[in-house]
């Protein structure tokens, strides 16, 4: 029996056919960028380990809203640098917390945009630690899980009251999703959403962000609350918990590396998927880009749509602004 392979290579013999029939596409609408912001004035300081990646201070951020909203980008994702920390992280549910004045002040300026707040402690605790830190029956030092979900559900709720359209919870503790949505029901917010890091790795990619969120554990690691990159059907039990609790969209983190598990989710629940593209898997590339090693462009475009073809609805991308331009 003969089959007639040249039917496929009629189906791509222009640029016009090939995008008639093209399966998948990526536009401005699909991505999430992702905003470090910090305390102070005049604050535009580039990321060593993250180029093109900047913190802003509240008066510099203006700029970068502007630029976001003309992109056609429609969302951004929060992350605060406090000038204070502590053993509880108190800055992260402070009313006038740096995440708190940001989304005020986003609000303002650009008021449709959708303002994802990051929930977590790791940023504003001065051990590193996404949760609070007691000593375990063994003498050790450990976070101590339901502690630690009081004080996320009073970050959430804050950010609620800043403005926030999403809330993102990143901690990885055990049933912060649950509590968090009662939280925020019960302070009359019950039409909040909540993006679930759902499905998150004790990954090596994170190193640079780390730099960037000045977060680094500073004893320890987080593979006790993080998932074993080795793991892939307890990534299928971590996001039907996250369901069963209340969540509307479920988060994997990294992406490159997870693709598997990105089709998993999509394959199994009815919820949209959101990719990370996290952070060193956008200095590889950069660091690439700058040695002439490759076509940052096409790489960007090509790695972007390969986690959409894997199932992501939308990807939080530090390649966000980049993406955009292209799709103009």
């Amino acid at each position: 029996m003969s089959f007639p392979t040249v039917r496929h290579r009629r189906l791509r013999n222009s640029g016009a056919m090939r995008a008639l029939v093209r399966e998948h596409a990526l536009s401005a609408d699909d991505l999430i960028y992702p905003i470090f912001v910090t305390t102070g004035e005049g604050v535009k300081e580039e990321i060593p380990s993250m180029p093109g990646v900047y913190h802003y201070s509240l008066d510099t951020l203006d700029a970068e809203i502007d630029e976001v909203t003309e992109l056609g980008i429609r969302s951004v994702l929060l992350f605060g640098v406090p000038d204070h920390k502590d053993a509880e992280g108190t800055s992260a549910y402070d009313p006038n917390g740096i995440v708190q004045q940001a989304t005020r002040r986003i609000k303002a300026r650009a008021p449709q945009l959708v303002i994802i707040a990051d929930t977590c402690l790791c940023q504003f605790t001065d051990h590193g630690h996404c949760g609070v830190v007691r000593q375990g029956d063994n003498g050790e030092a450990c976070v101590d899980n339901d502690a630690s979900l009081e004080l996320l559900v009073r970050t959430a709720i804050s950010q609620a009251e800043a403005g926030a359209d999403v809330i993102a919870p990143s901690n990885m503790m055990d049933g912060f999703v649950q509590a968090i949505r009662a939280g925020l029901d019960e302070a009359g917010y019950e039409s909040l959403p909540i993006l679930s890091y759902s499905v998150k790795y004790a990954s090596a990619f994170y190193g640079p962000f780390r730099d960037a969120a000045h977060s680094t554990p500073q004893f320890g690691d987080r593979k006790t609350y993080q998932m074993d990159p080795a793991n892939s059907r307890e990534a299928l039990r971590e996001a039907e918990s996250d369901v069963l609790e209340g969540a509307d969209m479920l988060m994997v983190k990294p992406a490159l590396a997870y693709l598997d598990i990105i089709r998993a989710l999509k394959e199994n629940f009815d919820l949209p998927v959101v990719a990370y593209n996290v952070s060193a898997e956008y200095s590889m590339i950069k660091a690439a880009a700058a040695n002439g090693w490759l076509d940052e462009q096409a790489i960007v475009h090509e790695t972007l749509l390969g986690m959409k073809r894997a199932g992501a609805d939308l990807i939080i991308t530090y390649f966000a602004k980049d993406a955009a331009r292209q799709f103009r």
